[in-house]
């Protein structure tokens, strides 16, 4: 029997520390946190101090059911979840309810940066006690964001139709791209027209290069900061005065400059910069960096991957530096360690992201890495070992040429070589994007410029020039994002892929290739922030979403781990501000047109009946009675009520008397449209495909038919959005509809589409139905992704659409490429439809059992 039991977060960390310790101890894994706030409802007493209330997760119960019995048959409990704030929470839930099974004395905590057999041995050879103060941070943050999304979530959802919640951190990010998107859409393009020449040495040697202008008498041309500058060319007669007076005119070179510029390397990884730099040149997101490089963490290879500090252990940098002497010479390292400073807020007993053995060099890893892993692992490794280099040399030579006659025209053009590679020996993948880039400065771009000389004369072969318009900026990229996120001081290491994860789920972004778009909804939502936010600035309040606020935040929590602050008054501070966000978004109906509308409904004699649909009842004259009853008890209608009622109001307003039916603009409904029953009709004989679920999504054909069909009964006319959807599901179950060629025609059902479907899109989703082995479906936290009801969900919707948008194709045809070995004619097809190389297939299940 073990004398010592160990507990760890997962699973895999379990067995390879388990071999470091020996017989003498058991670890096993809590598979992150036990213990939670209760789903279902605050667990939060504000009048105790915001005293929060514990309970087991799901799958916490059956976890500590497995640890309370080995923790009775061992001496002491070392807890060793991660070295951060997450971290430190969960040993402290471990403890809490471990400490009736084993004396309080005989636990321990131990952190360590990486899993090495020396960095788990030296961590167990000095055991301290939970850092409390970090524990209290993780809890302030934990019962803020439960506040928020309690408090806060509801107001948001009875206002906006589709909103699932706002966040503290997630909600402020949101503003972030919507805010890009209205300067995007805002923004005036300018035209402006660019001048350059073609040009040769008049002796050999004769290759041409270009020129390009830079100032007119002295002004400088072209854009900056996406405005235009002073001398910019912007209209057409104005580029051709300049092309009159240059046309003819001698290129005499005025002056040649040489300049050697210093490229310092860039720091070592952390969270932040690992996900956008992965992002940029590997094309991960987020959430993918972040599971990868767990995986390298818990295999071994690499340090702790949730940090914000730069600092390096000791004997890691002397190796480092050592590697650097013996690898690339002793020209490639610096007299003195680089080091680098981390914000204020760093942990810097935490170290960088760095390889833990240096020596370990990318496809020498000594064990079976996926191809991604190989790609992250290098991208870590390179910026490592480059960090510890000397600066790059770059020698740029710019030369400079004059022409004109009534005005002066100077011309540019540099070209830059690399006199002395330094850092960029090592950096990889990420030296293309510190290489200089010709035409930085507005010149042009050159590869190569011959020998010139001062006063020496050009030939000019070309005039050049080209209508361009000043662009917006970009539109943000998760990766660009969390860069923003991060200048802002809003959120930490450990948030960021979560925060991109949920604004997708939310469905508040859509990503366009890598942009992120916001949706109508996002959009709203961020439109209602706004609103508060005004309201809030003319009470002198501040807003619960502002970015500095936010950031305020974090920087509380920090100061809470650092113990200069306690929690609970922390929470006393904020919990007002919040009640006042609640209390300004809240936006109710004016009293007068409430009063207005019950007596206009006063006169109602002839109800419509109760129309039952799922599990609801809508019934006009209980909705009536009870809003009646909830403003004699002194409550305010909110805004959507008093929408829905006016509604009301019109479609009883043949019984509501003339004078108040004016007064209240009340206007009949549109009538059914005449075809909508019909459609209705067709697809009553339909049998209808079972539910499917997509992510937490059930999308049951049947059941919105009915749907469709019971407010149709009420007499509601079908959105345009809602008749588009029935016309899909008749061409869905075209197949069942007898003569529905002749139906097609009759309703016009192929003049309504307004997509024009991808021609690859047809071709690809009939090469993947020949598709007949399926990986098994996969779960990431509470999503299930299953390849074979995902096609068949897309093959479904492009029958009844007849197309797919372009996010839909993309994931299509990258689920094409890991089929490819049962698609015959893959490679002529790739070529034919854009479809990416062949990727390895999921393994499918009796395989993955195998391997564990």
């Amino acid at each position: 029997m073990s004398k010592n039991l160990v507990i760890v977060e997962s699973p895999a960390k379990a067995k390879k520390i388990n071999k470091f310790l020996g017989e003498d101890y058991t670890v096993l894994a809590s598979v992150g946190h036990v213990r939670d706030l209760p789903p279902k409802k605050l667990g939060v007493d504000i009048e105790k101090d915001f005293e929060p209330e514990y309970v087991a997760t799901t799958r916490g119960k059956k976890v500590l059911k497995e640890l309370k019995a080995e923790a009775k048959k061992c001496e002491n409990v070392y807890l060793a979840p991660d070295p951060d704030r997450e971290g430190e929470a969960i040993a402290w839930h471990l403890f809490e309810v471990l400490k009736k099974n084993v004396p309080e004395e005989n636990f321990y905590r131990v952190t360590y940066n990486e899993i090495t057999k020396s960095a788990i041995l030296a961590a167990f050879d000095n055991p301290e006690k939970i850092d409390m103060d970090r524990v209290d941070a993780q809890q302030a943050r934990r019962i803020l964001d439960r506040l928020v999304g309690f408090k806060g979530s509801p107001v948001v959802r009875k206002q906006i139709r589709g909103a699932q919640s706002v966040g503290r951190v997630q909600t402020v990010a949101l503003r972030l791209v919507c805010e890009r998107e209205n300067e995007i859409v805002n923004f005036k393009p300018e035209t402006y027209f660019t001048v350059g020449a073609e040009v040769r040495k008049q002796e050999a040697p004769l290759d041409p290069f270009t020129v390009k202008l830079a100032r007119i008498n002295g002004e400088p041309v072209g854009i900056k900061d996406r405005k235009l500058l002073p001398g910019a060319v912007k209209t057409q007669e104005q580029l051709e005065g300049i092309q009159k007076e240059l046309d003819g005119s001698a290129l005499k070179v005025s002056d040649v400059i040489t300049k050697e510029v210093t490229r310092r390397a860039r720091p070592p990884f952390i969270t932040s910069t690992l996900q956008q730099s992965a992002s940029g040149a590997l094309g991960y997101a987020p959430s993918r960096t972040m599971g990868i490089a767990q995986k390298l963490y818990e295999s071994g290879l690499i340090t702790y991957m949730r940090t914000d500090s730069f600092n390096i252990a000791q004997t890691a940098l002397d190796e480092c530096r050592a590697f650097v002497g013996n690898s690339y010479g002793a020209e490639y390292l610096p007299e003195k360690p680089n080091f680098y400073k981390s914000k204020g807020a760093a942990q810097e007993a935490h170290e960088a992201i760095r390889p833990t053995d240096v020596a370990v060099q990318p496809g020498n890893e000594g064990m079976k890495l996926d191809i991604a892993e190989q790609k992250l692992y290098k991208l870590i490794w390179q910026r490592f070992v480059s960090s510890q280099m000397v600066p790059a040399r770059i020698s740029r030579r710019t030369v400079e040429v004059e022409a004109g006659s009534e005005n002066t025209y100077l011309f540019r053009a540099t070209a830059s070589d690399i006199a002395f590679p330094g850092y960029m020996k090592a950096s990889g993948i990420e030296a293309a994007a510190d290489k200089p880039k010709n035409g930085e400065n507005g010149d042009a771009e050159t590869d190569k410029l011959p020998s010139l000389a001062q006063g020496e004369n050009l030939d000019v072969l070309d005039w050049l020039s080209e209508q361009k318009e000043t662009k917006p900026v970009a539109r943000y990229t998760e990766a660009s994002l969390i860069r923003a996120l991060e200048e802002n001081g809003v959120g930490r290491p450990s948030t960021y892929a979560a925060i991109m994860s949920k604004l997708d789920e939310r469905e508040y972004v859509l990503k366009e290739k890598r942009s992120l778009v916001p949706t109508p909804l996002g959009m709203e939502l961020v439109e209602l922030v706004l609103k508060t936010e005004e309201k809030l600035k003319s009470d002198n309040k501040v807003d619960l979403f502002e970015v500095h606020f936010t950031a305020d935040m974090e920087t509380k929590l920090d100061e809470i781990e650092a113990g200069k602050i306690e929690w609970a008054s922390m929470m006393q501070e904020f919990y007002p501000s919040l009640l006042e966000w609640i209390d300004h978004a809240k936006e109710t109906a004016d009293p007068a047109l409430i009063t207005k509308c019950f007596q206009a409904l006063e006169n109602v004699s002839e109800w419509a009946p109760p129309v039952k649909s799922g599990r609801r009842t809508y019934d006009d004259q209980k909705t009536f009675e009870d809003l009646k009853e909830n403003v004699a008890a002194g409550k305010l209608l909110s805004k959507r009520q008093g929408e829905m009622l006016h509604k009301m109001c019109c479609r009883y307003i043949k019984q509501v008397p003339e004078a108040i039916a004016t007064e209240l603009e009340l206007v009949e409904p549109e009538a059914v449209r005449a075809d909508t029953p019909r459609k209705l009709d067709l697809l009553a004989a339909v049998k209808y495909e079972e539910p499917r679920s997509v992510g937490k999504r059930t999308y049951d054909d049947g059941k919105f038919c009915a749907s469709l069909g019971d407010q149709v009964s009420m007499g509601k006319r079908l959105t345009d959005r809602q008749v588009g959807a029935l016309d899909m599901l008749l061409s869905k179950y075209s197949d069942q509809i007898e003569n529905f060629d002749a139906i097609r025609v009759e309703l016009k059902l192929d003049e309504k589409k307004e997509v024009e479907a991808d021609p690859s899109t047809a071709p690809v989703i009939e090469m993947m139905a020949g598709v007949s082995e399926w990986a098994e479906p996969t779960k990431r936290g509470k999503r299930e992704f299953n390849d074979k009801t995902f096609y068949e969900s897309l093959a479904s919707q492009f029958k009844g659409k007849g197309a797919l948008s372009d996010r839909q194709l993309a994931a299509l045809k990258k689920m094409a490429a890991r089929y490819a070995d049962q698609i015959p004619n893959y490679a002529e097809a790739q070529d034919q439809y854009g479809l990416p190389a062949p990727r390895k297939p999921k393994p499918k299940k009796e395989e993955t059992s195998a391997e564990s």
